[in-house]
């Protein structure tokens, strides 16, 4: 049965989506220069002057456009950083930084993690079953802010069975050397597997303001289950990317042999 669906957006947010995709997308690159806005409000079917001032502006917030007064509006040296999952996998080495700062440098970028919270708490469900944790056991939470040359743009929760953390540097509220992952590591729980989930979602307040994210902006967030030996649950890690500065990649071999293909 087929259904009429009409796009019930504000004509402001319809344009900035199409000028973003072309942006994202490598239609526009950057340091381009855009339209002035006469000729944007005749390619948008003749929109107001106010409409496609808003949409401009949008852009400009999500930090994807600038203004160069008497110039006009340019596509920033700023996209989407692609992340593979797997390069955070292992642990770091001994005397070395966090595996997010030492992937941020080959970029060629500063990466920084702020501690906010070390929390004994009660776990959300999804955390719970993850886990295998047993009734109203709880777990230790610990939070952390990451950023990229000083613009936050990760929102890190990690849960961890207390059996793990009591007498550990985990549950004291500073940061530790070379992440958890190496602690767990020097501790006999390396990391052997992960499963990653992932959504885009609408962000809650505390998500919201921790990222400083613009009015209307998604998230992608992922759900990271950690396995040690024996596929023993160590970690549950909800990370939340601000999904205007973040797209997530995945490599994967092809097994293209006759038993591969049968």
């Amino acid at each position: 049965m087929n259904r009429e669906y009409t796009d019930a957006r504000d004509p402001y947010q319809k344009i900035a989506s199409d000028i973003r995709r072309g942006i994202l997308r490598g239609d526009l690159e950057p340091g381009a220069k855009l339209p002035a806005v006469v000729k944007l409000m005749e390619q948008y079917g003749n929109p107001s002057n106010v409409t496609v001032q808003k949409a401009l502006q949008l852009l400009k917030d999500e930090g994807i456009i600038e203004g160069r007064p008497g110039k006009g509006v340019y596509v920033r040296q700023h996209g989407q950083q692609a992340i593979e999952p797997l390069a955070y996998m292992a642990p770091a080495n001994a005397g070395e930084p966090y595996k997010w700062m030492t992937e941020a440098s080959k970029r060629g970028q500063v990466g920084g993690a702020r501690l906010l919270d070390v929390a004994v708490v009660t776990p959300p469900a999804e955390v719970a079953a993850a886990l295998e944790l047993e009734g109203m056991e709880q777990v230790l939470l610990r939070k952390l802010l990451l950023t990229l040359d000083g613009e936050p743009t990760e929102l890190t929760r990690s849960y961890y069975p207390l059996s793990l953390c009591e007498g550990t540097p985990m549950m004291e509220n500073r940061r530790i050397k070379g992440g958890t992952p190496a602690l767990l590591s020097s501790m006999g729980f390396p990391p052997r597997e992960s499963v990653d989930d992932v959504s885009a979602e609408i962000p809650t307040e505390e998500e919201a303001v921790a990222l400083e994210l613009p009015k209307g902006m998604p998230v992608l967030v992922s759900f990271r289950v950690v396995y040690s030996d024996d596929r023993r649950p160590i970690e549950a890690t909800l990370m939340t990317k601000a999904a205007h500065r973040y797209r997530l990649r995945y490599r994967m071999r092809v097994d293209t042999s006759p038993k591969g293909l049968s």
